[in-house]
């Protein structure tokens, strides 16, 4: 898979799918061979380690797809990200900062003004409280500083361990892993666990990566279930992984069809962020009311 970002990024920026598997698809008997013969542990944890290098070379720049420019920017677009896009909340916290830019502003704020800006989000009267909340605990708690520690985190208004570890992998530097809904689809389609809940869905996976991974791990599989492999049609005839998942054939298997099914940079439209780092290969997505596809 060496050159992954040039054959997913060409001349002038635009982007291409990535090559569809060239393996041959497995025959009848093989299938019922290998259904006869499970996967063992050792198996299975060379399988996942392999995954993760692929996609480290299919998305190097994984990255998250909320805007922010300090801790708690990102602690508030990630608890506002609940049940809604990061595209929306990025079109939505550029007002919401321009007002409320620090936890001792925000905890201020009057709860029906604050609702009617985080509105595009949904469930606002919920977030709001939430974000009342939080910022009044930082402020009076913390200093108005966002702490770096899990243990501090979860103790905040709607801020759970998903939340928590967003924050802390990606404003402290933290190792965590992120069990979003498209991280755990995945990570069971990949057969790596068989649990749902997210706490556990944490310590399987946490186990079989080396710490130092668990962040871009995260990133990567989430960047994948948003971009190839979809919850109800993956496109599996594009998807570069093909020959090392167990699931394969369970979307689009023909590599022009699949091909359609590509979402964000790597269907050729806009990603998440109005404001992406450099070095993303997509376009920035539109501001709110802006025209303009989203690929959403």
């Amino acid at each position: 898979m060496t050159g992954a970002r040039n054959s997913a990024v060409g001349e002038q920026g635009a982007t291409r799918a990535p090559a569809p598997s060239t393996a041959r698809p497995k025959s009848k008997a093989s299938a019922k061979k290998a259904a006869a013969r499970p996967e063992s542990r050792l198996a299975m944890v060379r399988r996942a380690r392999r995954i993760n290098r692929e996609l480290a070379e299919v998305y190097p720049y994984a990255h998250p797809e909320l805007d922010f420019r300090n801790p708690f920017e990102l602690l508030v677009a990630t608890v506002l990200s609940a049940q809604t896009t990061d595209l929306r909340v990025n079109q939505t916290t550029p007002a919401l900062f321009a007002k409320y830019p620090t936890p001792e502003d925000m905890a201020e704020a009057a709860p029906e003004e604050l609702e009617e800006i985080i509105r595009p989000t949904g469930f606002f009267r919920m977030k709001a409280k939430s974000l009342l909340g939080l910022s009044a605990a930082l402020r009076d708690d913390f200093g108005g500083e966002v702490p770096g520690r899990l243990e501090d985190l979860v103790t905040l208004p709607g801020v759970g361990r998903k939340t928590a570890h967003v924050v802390l992998g990606n404003a402290f530097g933290v190792p965590g892993i992120t069990v979003d809904t498209h991280f755990g689809r995945l990570v069971r389609r990949w057969k790596w666990t068989e649990e749902t809940d997210p706490v556990k869905v944490e310590a399987e996976i946490s186990a079989i990566f080396p710490k130092s991974e668990w962040t871009m791990l995260s990133h990567r599989v989430i960047f994948h279930g948003r971009r190839i492999c979809h919850a109800q049609k993956p496109a599996c005839g594009a998807c570069p992984i093909a020959p090392l998942c167990p699931a394969y054939g369970e979307g689009e298997t023909d590599p022009d069809k699949a091909r359609k099914l590509l979402k964000y940079e790597m269907g050729g439209y806009p990603g998440q962020r109005l404001n992406p780092p450099p070095d993303y290969p997509g376009r920035p997505a539109p501001p709110l009311g802006a025209n303009g596809s989203t690929n959403a």
